[in-house]
């Protein structure tokens, strides 16, 4: 018998299982059923597809035994079973991407840490919430050597040879001893019917029947009644989506979610869609109520399984959806395409194709539908979510106007955040332009940018987008129908001769402090300007739009790709109407206006976002100035 330890994150998720964080110890059950599942749609497939598969034998089902005397509870499968290789890779470790980061976020507050629990998902070490030590008798389809897997969740794990009548895994738990609920029939068959009630594979079970006396025609007893074991099947076994939505409960639905999400919690909604014609498929979709760790993780595990004809095919391909609806769980199902369909054919199939253009489309009318008849919901939805849509901005061209309407923004004159079809009711319908800032700064920060003081003046609301994915898209969302979307930087505003005139004027009296200025500070910037936009503040800073460094910039970004290459300097813009900048044009201390240089551009960078890199000399100047005020 071969001794093994744990990986190390293996080792931490058995610890939390076995101090049971998780106070709803049940799903243990759900967990190893949705893996007995999984491996009988493994071996479905094979048998379909793979002719070193044909001569096995698929009868799918799946075996719980509950023992009082021993004070075991087994789950047996038909499925494809393990051999040693398959045992160290999946009940040794833990592959799923986000396990350290899981084990990051965990708090030690109960509560807290069991929703955590619920998202990450922990298969099959949940049985050890329940139970003090686990066998796994397992053979792979195929193969003629049956393996014993036994631990006691304390960080080691034996493997040696075993026997076994056919192929599949056998899980037998010896329950701790005050978990004595789960050997209780009625109790399992609650748990099976509330997680497992549609997984497409009968689950059978023994269970009392109560067998009523036999009489004759006097009533005269003649042979007494008597409890018999039944071994009955205790699910539906059919697949949920291939159901009539007439014929199915709203419980029924968030019971198929539980089992494919892992988790208690409910839904936020779901979307169930069958279509008949050229093309025949079924849909049903899911977005959670939060979420998941791995959202923002280039390693996301996809939430969509595929399948053709009710076999299930993959659960693995990111194409099937686009990239910004990764929140999504659900099925697709199809009858239009090969069994053997292949990750490259998918990526090219025409069927597909349609099949995911008609779905994001379906999925995008239901959010607008949540977003016009169930706010509340909604605003859950785009707080949760709503950062990961915005990506269809960019990625997703043909139905950018559909997404930019179910955008939620701060804007200048709002409190809260609003739709932007009710923004867009305030724009001037004569200029027809939709004015925005972005920066990656707070929310409140980027409200009082100076670059917002103009339009403040005129009292024209701005969309004020201060995450920093708004920061990469929004310079290339350009247009959104008749409307222009256009920068607080870019946006310019009607003047007559008589105020052009005056302006030339005034800028020519500061051409000497300009000049001053952009000695003090050097290759920091690139010019100081004059700028008549300003109203309370003394300066803004501007990028140069023409600049060849800052054109690369964007073409990177456009392209989907980071530019290591240094910002180009900005432009310095003083706003000539203000006390500091006027008694700065009338200063004769060179000192002064050298410190006060440094200060006006670090005061400047602060507003956009931008850490200051002489935090040091920002102060020291300060001092200087104080000082010399006081």
């Amino acid at each position: 018998m071969a001794k093994h330890q744990f990986q190390t994150e293996a080792n931490q998720i058995l610890n939390l299982m076995i101090h049971s964080l998780y106070s709803n110890k049940e799903i243990f059950l759900r967990e190893l059923v949705s893996n007995a599942s999984d491996a009988m749609d493994k071996l479905n497939l094979l048998v379909l597809t793979n002719d070193a598969y044909k001569g096995i034998s698929f009868n799918p089902r799946i075996d719980i035994v509950a023992n009082k005397e021993t004070k075991t509870l087994t789950i047996k499968d038909s499925g494809i079973g393990m051999n040693e290789e398959d045992l160290m890779n999946n009940l040794g470790t833990i592959a799923k991407s986000g396990t350290k980061a899981f084990l990051e976020n965990l708090t030690g507050d109960q509560k807290k840490d069991s929703n955590l629990i619920g998202q990450f998902g922990v298969g099959f070490y949940a049985c050890f919430m329940v139970a003090h030590r686990v066998e796994v008798t397992t053979k792979k389809a195929g193969e003629e050597q049956a393996y014993l897997w036994i631990s006691k969740g304390d960080g080691e794990f034996e493997i040696e040879h075993s026997t076994q009548d056919g192929h599949g895994t056998t899980i037998v738990m010896h329950l701790n001893d005050d978990e004595s609920e789960f050997l209780d029939t009625y109790r399992i068959e609650s748990i099976i019917k509330k997680y497992s009630n549609h997984i497409p594979f009968p689950i059978f079970m023994d269970k009392e029947k109560f067998v009523p006396a036999k009489k004759d025609d006097d009533g005269k007893e003649i042979e007494p009644s008597r409890t018999e074991i039944e071994n009955k099947q205790i699910n539906r076994a059919n697949a949920l989506w291939t159901i009539a939505k007439s014929e199915i409960k709203e419980e029924e639905y968030k019971d198929f979610y539980s089992s494919i999400a892992h988790s208690s919690e409910e839904p936020l909604a779901w979307m169930h869609n069958k279509a008949e014609g050229a093309i025949e498929y079924t849909t049903l979709f899911y977005i959670p109520s939060k979420a998941p760790m791995d959202l923002y993780r280039v390693d996301y595990q996809t939430g969509i399984k595929l399948y053709i004809n009710r076999v299930f095919i993959t659960d693995d391909e990111k194409e099937l959806m686009p990239t910004y609806m990764r929140f999504l769980l659900g099925v697709i199902d199809s009858k239009d395409l090969p069994l053997n369909v292949s990750r490259e054919i998918l990526q090219s199939n025409a069927v597909m194709a349609k099949i995911k253009n008609a779905s994001v489309k379906k999925v995008l009318s239901e959010l607008a539908k949540m977003a016009t008849n169930d706010k509340e919901k909604y605003k859950t939805f785009f707080k949760e979510f709503g950062n990961v849509l915005k990506e269809g901005l960019y990625s997703d061209y043909g139905n950018r106007e559909k997404i930019l309407e179910l955008m939620q923004f701060n804007t200048l004159n709002s409190p809260e955040p609003v739709m932007f079809e009710e923004f867009l009711k305030n724009v001037d319908e004569t200029k027809k332009e939709i004015y925005f800032i972005t920066g990656k700064t707070s929310l409140s920060m980027l409200k009082n940018s100076p670059a917002l003081e103009r339009f403040k003046s005129r009292g024209i609301d701005v969309l004020v987008l201060n995450e920093e994915i708004d920061t990469i898209i929004f310079p290339m969302v350009t247009e959104y129908k008749e409307y222009k979307l256009v920068h607080v930087n870019d946006a310019k505003f009607d003047e007559n001769e008589d105020e052009k005139k005056a302006h030339e004027e005034v800028a020519k009296e500061y051409e000497g402090l300009a000049k001053e200025l952009k000695s003090s500070l050097g290759e920091s910037i690139k010019a100081v300007e004059v700028t008549f936009d300003l109203v309370d503040s003394p300066v803004k800073l501007k990028e140069d739009k023409e600049d060849p460094a800052f054109m690369m910039a964007q073409i990177m970004r456009q392209m989907g790709q980071k530019s290591d290459a240094p910002a180009p300097a900005p432009i310095l813009q003083i706003n000539p109407k203000h006390e500091l900048i006027i008694k700065l044009k009338n200063s004769v201390d060179q000192n002064l206006i050298n410190d006060a240089a440094h200060l006006l551009l670090d005061q400047a960078k602060l507003f956009d976002g931008v850490e200051l890199e002489d935090t040091t000399g920002f102060i020291t100047r300060l001092n200087r100035v104080i000082s010399k005020a006081i």
